[in-house]
């Protein structure tokens, strides 16, 4: 089961338009990215997301391994960017999200060091 959630998931993030993946997350849900401080509600994280795309041309995340625990979900993967110059850069990156009973993600916490994805 936590391998299809994070596929639908990450099939989301990758799309690269910020309303897919926000259609997955309650009104109020609060996301937290890195070091980054929470983002609650969907123009919040909608306007994160617009901005991070902007720094990249792509993404794509690799599953390499998922665990559930009742309504969370933990999976760690390897994201590849697409810089704006072209290069790939892959990272390793844990998500944890938690989701309600009606379904939707409700916490969604992304850990993860892009200073590879940004060095010159």
């Amino acid at each position: 089961m936590s391998d299809d959630a994070a596929r639908h998931v990450f099939q989301k993030v990758d799309s690269f338009d910020p309303e897919e993946f926000v259609r997955l997350l309650a009104d109020d849900a609060r996301l937290v990215f890195g070091n980054g401080e929470p983002l609650v509600g969907h123009e919040a994280v909608t306007a994160l997301l617009r901005a991070f795309y902007a720094t990249i041309a792509g993404l794509r995340h690799r599953i390499v391994r998922t665990w559930q625990a009742g309504a969370d979900i933990i999976a760690e993967t390897e994201v590849t960017c697409r810089r704006l110059d072209g290069k790939d850069v892959s990272v390793a990156a844990v998500t944890i999200w938690q989701t309600r009973d009606d379904g939707l993600i409700s916490d969604y916490r992304i850990f993860v060091d892009l200073a590879p994805v940004y060095a010159t």
